[in-house]
């Protein structure tokens, strides 16, 4: 994690496990549950410490706290709380388990997680997806999406882009995403595909600023123009994530919320996975890009323990 010190949760400072344990264990103890400690607690506790605490509780309780967590609290405040409590990676791991193995297959999260995390991130999440899911990410995945679309998470899945700029190379591949797309009748589609999934972000804008020279518009519209379905949602979220991940979870966390009904699983996936990571970045991007602030949005979007949670994990107002 590079950038943890854009996270709005960070390491607690006179952080002590077996205290925030005891806190913990007193909030759930007897009648009713104090669930005003246990949000504020969590929130203010890097994933590491919450890690610690866990261990402490069942040194000092004999059994597991989030399943003790979970026979307390139900709805939305218990699912988001027992994503706090679960290691990032295993988080990013669990939450493809559940794209892959339920009815129908969530493409959305597959494109936001592959999209979206690092290199070294994605190594890991397939060796903890082995381990802790029972089955090899890639086989699940190409088991469950088929044609370009399917190519592309399997060369993003490698975790292996190439590593800063061939400046050479820019202008080639400039030419050969706008021969592949405007140039000719029928999109080469394998050529975005090889592009977008091996060059490293760096490289990327530059081609992309190239591209636009060449052809008068921005890559995203001709991808908008020639692909369509999960392969034009996977395509964009690449080259959005290329440009600035903070400002790709901006969009999505605005999709997550401003229209009707709202899709508090995406909300709750990126305010979890985000909060150690770029969540400043984020919400400078979204106040600049909608010209509200996160926390409002979040405020007026959501409501009780989960909703404060949220806000917590937000992090402040813009």
């Amino acid at each position: 994690m590079s950038d943890s010190h854009r996270g709005s949760v960070k390491d607690f400072v006179n952080f002590n496990a077996k205290q925030d344990a005891e806190l913990l264990h007193k909030a759930m103890k007897g009648i009713g549950t104090d669930e005003g400690t246990i949000l504020m607690l969590l929130t203010s506790r890097s994933n590491n410490q919450r890690q610690e605490i866990k261990a402490a509780y069942k040194k000092a309780h004999g059994k597991d706290l989030v399943s003790a967590l979970k026979s307390e609290l139900g709805g939305l405040f218990e699912t988001l709380v027992v994503a706090l409590m679960t290691p990032p990676i295993s988080y990013d791991a669990s939450q493809l388990h559940k794209a892959l193995k339920g009815a129908g297959t969530d493409d959305d999260v597959l494109i936001e997680i592959l999209a979206s995390r690092t290199c070294a991130q994605i190594k890991d999440v397939v060796k903890v997806y082995k381990k802790e899911c029972g089955g090899k990410l890639e086989k699940d995945i190409t088991g469950d999406t088929s044609g370009h679309f399917q190519k592309l998470l399997v060369i993003l899945l490698q975790g292996s882009r190439d590593e800063g700029v061939d400046e050479d190379r820019i202008e080639n591949d400039a030419k050969e995403l706008f021969a592949a797309g405007e140039g000719k009748v029928g999109t080469d589609v394998e050529k975005f595909i090889n592009i977008l999934g091996n060059r490293s972000h760096e490289h990327l804008r530059l081609v992309f600023d190239a591209y636009k020279k060449l052809a008068g518009s921005d890559i995203e519209d001709s991808i908008e123009g020639e692909t369509t379905g999960n392969l034009e949602n996977l395509m964009l979220a690449v080259v959005k994530c290329a440009k600035s991940v903070p400002a790709y979870f901006a969009e999505s966390l605005n999709g997550s919320m401003r229209r009707a009904g709202t899709d508090d699983q995406t909300l709750m996936r990126i305010m979890v996975s985000r909060s150690e990571t770029d969540m400043l970045d984020i919400r400078a991007c979204f106040k600049k890009m909608y010209g509200a602030s996160l926390y409002n949005t979040i405020q007026d979007d959501t409501a009780g323990d989960y909703g404060k949670a949220l806000l917590y994990l937000c992090g402040g107002n813009d």
